[in-house]
């Protein structure tokens, strides 16, 4: 089964960007969908961005939409999520997760935390005000 580790956090001052890392290890990683979640202190974990396999499909929520991009790179086995104009808002532990398949899936499905299987340790990102 693959695993994943997230890199790129840190703290920032408002309106910075930051370009977070997931690299997966084992498995094959063309043939998981990924997604990006995140968590704040006393807050429920929430999706931020999914990506498709070949990566020609993307999702996000509304709130990071035109500011968030997420990407990967089948060759390198890493899935990226640059954050640009970041706001105190977006401040916390973000994840990275892969969903195992081998057909074709909708987009949709990987808006689902539980539909998840694989899931990074995490990476923070403090945004200052």
């Amino acid at each position: 089964q693959v695993r994943l580790v997230e890199s790129g956090g840190g703290s920032v001052q408002a309106g910075d960007s930051l370009r977070l890392s997931c690299a997966a290890s084992g498995g094959t990683f063309s043939r998981y969908m990924l997604g990006w979640f995140r968590q704040a202190p006393g807050k429920e974990r929430e999706f931020v961005a999914a990506i498709t396999r070949s990566g020609t499909n993307t999702d996000y929520r509304d709130s990071v939409q035109g500011r968030f991009t997420i990407s990967r790179d089948n060759d390198k086995k890493t899935v990226y999520l640059q954050m640009n104009s970041l706001k105190p808002e977006v401040t916390a532990v973000y994840y990275c997760a892969a969903k195992h398949t081998i057909l074709t899936i909708p987009i949709s499905t990987g808006l689902d935390a539980a539909a998840y299987s694989v899931w990074g340790q995490g990476t923070q990102v403090a945004v200052a005000s």
